[in-house]
């Protein structure tokens, strides 16, 4: 089927993306932007999107595209659906961007007068920032973008979304909405929990001794870098996914016991390395919600100006320190400090830049 035009509805992260991307790969492919005025006033200066629509507006001026995308928060889409309902005709495909599927796509078969024109989505990509200057053309690059068709899916709109997210630089998985909501209760919404909960149960001990968050260091924040994303993000995935969560809770509580009384019997060895083993086999060369950052470790001399030394000589280059820690100090001889880039690409050219200015750094995997 393929697509010539494209509605964007939705012109944050992930629809501005969306649209930089298009621009950039299928410069041909009309692009077409609904959203509030402030978003589209953003949208036609980054040219994201070649015209644009206001909310207020779309039924009264809306044309007809092959490929709608509702790049919107979950209840944004459960209503959209509902507005799409008056006015699609028999030749558009529909897609979401949802993180959780089977109510959306309940909802799209209840509602849409075409259902087998519907196909849900779900792109694992995102970042710390949000809004339309946030969009970036290579967001979906090696990302894995699933794809629930059901029954009634018919196979030319499978294959038109399947088209757009390919174009985008995306990996396409395709699985039951009911299959994505099990398995991303493990591997996405449950990692959130955890790293509230431990930044909370810290926060507490820090209430009893006020030296526990100064421990806090590389391990703790990498692994709770995700406790920063804000509830609006979240409120509508929760609810939407809640029993699938709930069940793996009560799951990974099973898995805590039994690590406790490995702990108390000595016997954790095979624990640990069975954990070492499967992390090895996560693929190291696609995208999660959050960007992963490229770290380096260099050592300082315990002198002034070391530390703007460094930041100078990548600055100079044009690279941007993402985060900055002091892992060691020690008085008298210096220590070491982590480095956190955006890209592999950064990390290498910061490791030759730093190594020809004399400074000792390698990376950390």
């Amino acid at each position: 089927m393929g697509f010539t035009s494209v509605t964007i509805i939705g012109l944050g992260l992930i629809g501005g993306s969306m649209g930089l991307a298009l621009g950039r790969k299928r410069p041909e492919v009309k692009r077409i932007g609904v959203d509030f005025p402030p978003a589209l006033e953003v949208a036609l200066e980054l040219n994201i999107v070649d015209e644009a629509i206001a909310v207020d507006r779309f039924v009264d001026e809306w044309k007809q595209t092959d490929l709608i995308v509702l790049a919107v928060p979950i209840t944004g889409i459960l209503d959209w659906l509902a507005t799409l309902s008056r006015v699609v005709g028999p030749g558009q495909v529909i897609t979401d961007v949802g993180s959780t599927k089977r109510e959306i796509v309940q909802k799209a078969q209840e509602l849409l007068p075409y259902p087998e024109r519907f196909v849900g989505g779900h792109p694992m990509a995102g970042s710390e920032r949000r809004g339309g200057r946030a969009s970036d053309p290579f967001l979906f690059e090696n990302v894995t973008y699933v794809l629930t068709p059901t029954e009634l899916t018919a196979e030319p709109a499978y294959t038109t979304v399947a088209e757009f997210a390919a174009t985008l630089g995306a990996r396409v998985l395709p699985m039951r909405p009911d299959e994505h909501d099990r398995l991303a209760a493990v591997v996405s919404h449950l990692p959130q929990l955890l790293a509230i909960a431990l930044v909370n149960f810290a926060a507490q001990k820090h209430q009893q001794d006020d030296r526990t968050l100064r421990l806090a260091a590389g391990g703790f924040r990498d692994m709770t870098r995700i406790a920063s994303s804000p509830y609006e993000v979240w409120d509508d995935i929760l609810r939407t996914n809640r029993d699938e969560i709930g069940r793996v809770l009560l799951d990974f509580t099973a898995c805590l016991r039994e690590l406790q009384e490995r702990l108390l019997s000595g016997d954790l060895r095979e624990a640990f390395e069975s954990a070492a083993r499967h992390r090895l086999s996560i693929p190291k060369d696609t995208k999660g919600f959050l960007r992963p950052l490229y770290d380096i470790l260099v050592a300082v001399e315990d002198r002034p100006g070391v530390i703007a030394r460094i930041s100078t000589v990548l600055a100079e280059a044009g690279l941007n320190i993402k985060d900055i820690e002091v892992l060691k100090v020690r008085e008298g001889e210096g220590g070491s400090i982590r480095l956190a880039l955006e890209s592999e690409r950064d990390r290498q050219l910061a490791l030759d830049l730093l190594r020809a200015a004399g400074v000792r750094c390698r990376a950390r995997d």
